[in-house]
């Protein structure tokens, strides 16, 4: 499975992991990033041609983070999840836009998407939540056509897209 991911700045993976350090049980996320849409399994070189193609007008945007939550019954994996909210309308942009060339996932995307990066999952990660922290803001200036199997980038998107 292959996924349209944003990066996030290391200040948003030491804050991440830092919370995560608060959990007994729950196992923390170990690569942070933001996913923006799922694609499925077409190949990389393909996918990301169109992600280009869906997001032609798109430039650099801003996001932040904005509090622990939690999805209790997560609607995929063990659960609970305790995550960093994620603020950003330009995030929210890319993913109505590549909603309408990837089939959203029910449950998860569409109007059910909700900007996060992942802390911990299971046991006790919902004690994270309502943590309260100083935001952290970045400029998101590329995404990532993200290979889950591998857990890596396969091919990087620039912001603005030429």
């Amino acid at each position: 499975m292959y996924s349209c991911n944003a990066p996030v700045p290391a200040d948003v993976s030491r804050l991440a992991r830092g919370l995560a350090s608060d959990c007994f049980d729950a196992t923390p996320r170990d690569r942070h990033t933001l996913v923006v849409k799922r694609l499925g399994d077409s190949a990389p070189a393909s996918l990301a041609r169109r992600i280009r193609r869906e997001l032609a007008d798109v430039g650099t945007f801003d996001a932040r983070t904005d509090g622990v939550g939690v999805f209790r019954s997560p609607p995929v994996g063990r659960g609970p999840v305790a995550y960093l909210r994620i603020e950003s309308p330009g995030l929210i942009e890319c993913h109505r836009r590549l909603c309408t060339a990837f089939d959203p996932i029910d449950g998860i995307e569409g109007d059910d998407y909700v900007p996060h990066v992942t802390i911990a999952r299971g046991s006790d990660a919902d004690r994270l939540a309502g943590r309260k922290f100083d935001d952290v803001t970045w400029t998101v200036e590329s995404l990532w056509a993200w290979a889950a199997e591998y857990g890596e980038a396969v091919e990087r998107i620039s912001l603005p897209i030429r």
